[in-house]
């Protein structure tokens, strides 16, 4: 047998241990989840044995959203290098299980968003047996999600699970309808806001510093109030946002809060940058070394109010069997005892740990190339986008928003590429006949130029044009090059395919559970 035959062999044997290993840490917090639950929680009754099946069915779900959500976060700062893959992992695990047992709060809503009306379901066992199915649902469609590397709602595929379930149990009379305009124009509005408020700050740091002659004084001058901003948008993000939970506070006392910190953080930049910059090279990779750590900063504080608001969310159905289970009674809200939020929070951190690098990888670099300048825009996006949806009372996906701004800034480097390959073939066409290295040294005075002497050169040669103009076939042709090399169209539609059909999918599937544990109970 051959050697490189040998070698492959290897590497698929390994895959599989890996996989075996993965599957054993699983079944293991599975295991663990049981037997806490049937000993430990000492409870009795009819229901006792869904309530440890729900438990179980709750530590999968966790584990899944870690797989899946949580790459939202850290995708960005790892491919733009500014943090490793294991320093990444070890990072949102602990601001994710931070975020959801420091703030994760007392009391969830039971039925997502309000999509499902309380007292149309008949009977505890019914509502039980609804969010059973509603869990298991949603778990498993962010399961196929992260196998098909499409980074989906978590909060969209438990809507769409309690809908299908909550149909299946009450009928179509059960749903509230005019919810679901509001999660189908969350599709459109979060991506969308998202890539233009990213796409914004990128092009501010092209054109004032990037494009600059002297980067490091320019640096000097944006750097710093960036970095404020940043600090004014996540401190208010996270007090209207990760906070919510344990400290309820208005609009506008937020923002003050946030922008008060804003300043601080821009004055402690300030300091920060002038003392590093006599050693920073005139360089892209010089300008970058500023962003990591405001990246890195960044990407907890997203963890920590992913763990804060949408881990209760995600293990919402889980505290409303447990509080059913206790009460006897359905209601609009439930208590979350500290187990569920333990599970959430371990089940989340296990689930990055096992099989978040792959959707980590995909949104840091499977969409298009990122620097620590990108990924800093996207993670600012990330806030601020929250942030003005909140006062417009817009819904939006946290997932979609960061997914967004990712396509944002490769639309962006596409735009800004197609400009600059037009502005060179204007050129050579009217430098067409010059003499011998006329178009070369024209070429070079254009490449050292700031953007507004760019301009003017180019406003110059307009002027004496004579027509060479390329025509709109080679406009679109050199256009689809540019496209195809930086933003992968593939990506795109096969992550909006799955946007659009989560919450159909896990209705569907949800229902489906409904049904077979309706039979099994009433065999």
């Amino acid at each position: 047998m051959e050697f490189k035959n040998i070698a492959k062999i290897e590497k698929a044997t390994r895959r599989g241990r890996n996989d075996s290993f993965k599957l054993g840490i699983g079944l293991l917090f599975a295991v663990g989840i049981l037997l806490y639950t049937s000993l430990g929680l000492g409870v009795s009754g009819p229901n006792a044995a869904l309530l440890v099946a729900a438990a179980v069915i709750g530590g999968y779900m966790a584990m899944n959203i870690g797989a899946n959500d949580v790459a939202n976060n850290m995708g960005p700062a790892v491919g733009s290098r500014a943090i490793s893959m294991v320093g990444a992992i070890l990072l949102a695990a602990v601001f994710e299980a931070a975020g959801a047992l420091i703030a994760g709060g007392d009391v969830v809503s039971t039925i997502q968003k309000g999509i499902i009306r309380p007292e149309a379901i008949e009977g505890t066992d019914r509502f039980l047996w609804l969010m059973t199915a509603a869990l298991l649902a949603g778990a498993i469609w962010l399961n196929v999600a992260t196998a098909l590397g499409a980074p989906v709602s978590t909060t969209h595929s438990i809507i769409g699970a309690v809908l299908g379930a909550g149909v299946a149990a009450g009928g179509l009379q059960a749903a509230n309808w005019g919810q679901l305009g509001e999660i189908a124009a969350s599709w459109v509005i979060s991506p969308l806001l998202g890539g233009l408020i990213a796409a914004g700050f990128l092009y501010w740091i092209k054109h004032s510093i990037v494009f600059r002659d002297d980067m490091v004084a320019a640096a000097q001058r944006t750097v710093p109030l960036l970095i404020g901003i940043m600090v004014w948008a996540f401190a208010s993000y996270l007090v209207l946002k990760g906070l919510s939970r344990v400290w309820k506070v208005g609009f506008p006392l937020a923002i003050a809060i946030g922008a008060g910190l804003g300043v601080a953080g821009w004055a402690l930049a300030r300091q920060w940058v002038q003392a590093r910059a006599p050693q920073l090279p005139n360089t892209r990779d010089g300008i970058n070394s500023l962003f990591t750590l405001p990246l890195i900063c960044g990407a907890a504080l997203l963890s920590f109010a992913h763990g804060a608001n949408d881990v209760a969310n995600a293990v919402g159905p889980l505290a409303a069997i447990a509080e059913a289970v206790r009460t006897g009674t359905v209601s609009g809200q439930a208590r979350i005892p500290t187990w569920v939020m333990v599970v959430g929070a371990l089940g989340i951190s296990l689930g990055l740990m096992l099989y978040g690098p792959k959707l980590i990888r995909k949104v840091g670099s499977g969409i298009t190339e990122l620097d620590q300048m990108r990924a800093f825009c996207i993670a600012l996006s990330a806030a601020l986008t929250v942030i003005v949806a909140s006062q417009l009372g817009l819904p939006v996906s946290s997932t979609h928003i960061a997914v967004g701004a990712v396509f944002g800034v490769g639309f962006l480097r596409e735009y800004l590429q197609q400009r600059q390959a037009h502005a060179l073939e204007f050129i050579r066409s009217q430098h067409e006949g010059a003499p011998d290295g006329v178009l070369d040294r024209y070429l070079e005075e254009f490449a050292r130029a700031s953007v507004e002497k760019k301009r003017d050169m180019l406003a110059q040669l307009k002027r004496r044009s004579l027509g060479a103009e390329l025509t709109k076939f080679e406009r679109k042709k050199l256009r689809k090059v540019y496209r195809e090399e930086l933003v992968k169209r593939s990506e795109l539609v096969k992550i909006a395919a799955a946007w659009v059909i989560t919450v159909p999918v896990s209705a569907l599937l949800a229902a489906m559970l409904y049904f077979m544990i309706f039979g099994l109970v009433n065999a």
